[in-house]
């Protein structure tokens, strides 16, 4: 077999740096306007050539995701976006309009076909491929015995297969949903997504007895799937033969960005030096829920989800806190050290995060300095001193990561 590329979703720059440091292969972005995170932290269309020369230096793909449905009045925007994303050297681009794609072959473009698109059987994926799609994110709706039958029959076209392997999931097929537009006006196939289906709904029993049905709810949210989580059986994803291994989270912060691509790094190429045990999944499985997640499902790789699989409440039920402890003020090329000016209390042992524009760095807090003395805490007020691995900038912000204490129920 040949091993699949992992391929992460960022929104800003540390998110970016985060996941190339923990092994990503590729990186799927959005501009500002026509991407399915439009209200999310995206990049501005000048930021591109930057972004771009960062990725190649660092040997790691760049797709644009430009995947909204689009308008007549849109076009020359979408098409100036393309001309500079060609110059900027994108690698591909994901899209799900056909008006996009006409454009994107006028620039010579690849063409990476959205899973908004739901290609979900063999002669869908042979007709795109006939239009010059080189590969095809498949509908999320596949149970891995669909996906495998599909790359057999793709075999031949020499079209690549992608499928996501982890992050949120939504209730609505392959994402093509109303209900944030009915609502508010913010359309999901515009990027605009609210997330209604997030959120607690609250029945008031006064529906006529003949509308009434019965559904057994854990929790307050009905629509609200859970995340989507392989890792567990990625091995059994990896052998249906597909191309690349998406993880979602373009709107998460770079610590969930680095952990999810950390963990799935790590699987991937256990799977191929035949090291895919079970004390590993056990060790994975804890970090992810680590950070951001709405508990985990197993999606439709092995049947069509449930009621179990629904969300029992709004957010994240994730197991690590992440809070900011201070900013750094000062950097010492030559001594390698960050000045930090302290917010909140930290100590020695601290798993913390230096963050900024063009800022990711994690580490474990082993030693500070207060007046040229090592110090084991510092409180808010403080002026540290730490020692970095790398460069950090005037203003980035630091934060540290901890585990959740359990609440103790009241006797």
């Amino acid at each position: 077999m040949k091993k699949p590329e992992l391929l992460v979703g960022a929104g800003d720059m540390p998110s970016v740096i985060a996941a190339v440091k923990n092994g990503a292969d590729a990186i799927y972005f959005g501009v500002k306007g026509f991407n399915m995170r439009d209200l999310g932290t995206n990049f501005g269309a000048n930021e591109l050539f930057n972004l771009m020369n960062f990725l190649h230096e660092n040997k790691v793909k760049g797709y644009l995701a430009l995947n909204t449905i689009i308008f007549d009045n849109e076009l020359k925007p979408v098409e100036k976006i393309l001309s500079l994303a060609k110059k900027a050297g994108v690698d591909a681009v994901i899209l799900s309009d056909l008006g996009v794609l006409s454009l994107a072959k006028k620039h010579d473009l690849n063409c990476f076909l959205s899973t908004q698109a739901s290609v979900s059987n063999s002669l869908a994926f042979k007709e795109f491929a006939a239009l010059g799609i080189k590969r095809i994110i498949l509908a999320r709706e596949l149970s891995l015995e669909q996906i495998g039958e599909i790359k057999k029959k793709a075999k031949k076209l020499g079209v690549e297969i992608e499928c996501f392997v982890h992050g949120a999931m939504c209730i609505s097929i392959s994402g093509r949903c109303f209900l944030s537009h009915e609502l508010f006006n913010r359309s999901a196939n515009r990027g605009e997504c609210l997330q209604p289906c997030r959120r607690a709904f609250f029945l008031d029993g006064s529906a006529p007895d003949f509308e009434k049905k019965e559904v057994y709810l854990e929790g307050d949210t009905i629509l609200s799937a859970k995340d989507m989580k392989t890792i567990s059986f990625l091995d059994k994803v990896i052998a249906t033969g597909v191309d690349s291994l998406k993880i979602e989270g373009r709107t998460k912060p770079a610590d969930y960005v680095a952990a999810t691509t950390k963990c799935y790094r790590e699987a991937i190429d256990a799977v191929f030096n035949k090291t895919f045990t079970e004390n590993k999944i056990k060790k994975w499985d804890i970090e992810l829920s680590n950070v951001y997640n709405r508990g985990f499902s197993d999606g439709f790789f092995f049947s069509t989800p449930t009621g179990k699989d629904l969300a029992k409440g709004q957010g994240s039920v994730q197991k690590q806190k992440r809070f900011q402890i201070g900013f750094v003020t000062n950097y010492y090329s030559k001594a390698g050290v960050a000045e930090v000016r302290v917010i909140a209390n930290t100590s020695i042992g601290d798993k913390i995060i230096f963050e900024g524009e063009t800022t990711f760095i994690e580490q474990v807090l082993d030693s500070m300095e207060a007046h040229h003395k090592k110090i084991y805490s510092a409180k808010k007020g403080d002026l540290i001193g730490i020692k970095v691995s790398e460069r950090v900038r005037p203003n980035d912000k630091v934060f540290a990561l901890r585990i959740k204490k359990p609440l103790t129920k009241r006797t």
